[in-house]
């Protein structure tokens, strides 16, 4: 990895922001922004912050992050969320690094599978499998995971096993291992 030191440019935001608002900039190098795959045709890009840095990824489609994931010999998993037989949303999740790639086909935020949450994370991933499980705080959750076969609650192992499906809804989560 690469490091260099750079500076911030700090502007006046402008328009009808207050006197006090700035806009921040940074100058990347062009080396970096070529290998990263962007271009001033495709330049859309992930950027997250987890408290002490911040990280820019290029914007893969499901296909590419699959591609680029294999050749890395990850371990991966595609889940499909359909209703009544249409998939509405498809992952792509890297249990090796924990990262996510998704694709919805709805544009019917209530039938995506993470909503309008366009980049979920690896915790919204988890917390996303758990709401396609009996909830881990119900009576009986011994029993359950008894009759599954499981020792301790697992999301990911109950949604194998029950494809997601819940009582009030037509949603079913199928998991693909690559």
């Amino acid at each position: 990895m690469e490091t260099r030191k750079a500076n911030i440019i700090v502007g006046n935001a402008g328009g009808n922001t207050g006197k006090s608002s700035n806009n921040y900039k940074i100058s990347i190098p062009n080396q970096w922004i070529n290998e990263l795959g962007v271009s001033k045709d495709n330049r859309e890009v992930n950027i997250s912050f987890d408290g002490e840095k911040i990280v820019i990824s290029k914007k893969r489609t499901l296909d590419e992050f699959l591609k680029r994931k294999k050749e890395q010999k990850h371990i991966l998993k595609i889940l499909e969320f359909s209703e009544n037989g249409k998939i509405r949303t498809k992952i792509c999740a890297d249990f090796t690094d924990e990262s996510l790639c998704i694709e919805n086909y709805t544009e019917d935020n209530m039938k995506k599978a993470f909503g309008i949450n366009e980049n979920p994370d690896w915790d919204d991933f988890y917390e996303f499998l758990e709401s396609r499980c009996i909830p881990r705080t119900s009576s009986g959750i011994k029993e359950y995971l008894r009759v599954l076969g499981l020792y301790e609650y697992d999301a990911l192992e109950i949604v194998k096993m029950t494809n997601g499906k819940m009582s009030e809804d037509n949603f079913i989560l199928k998991i693909k291992e690559l």
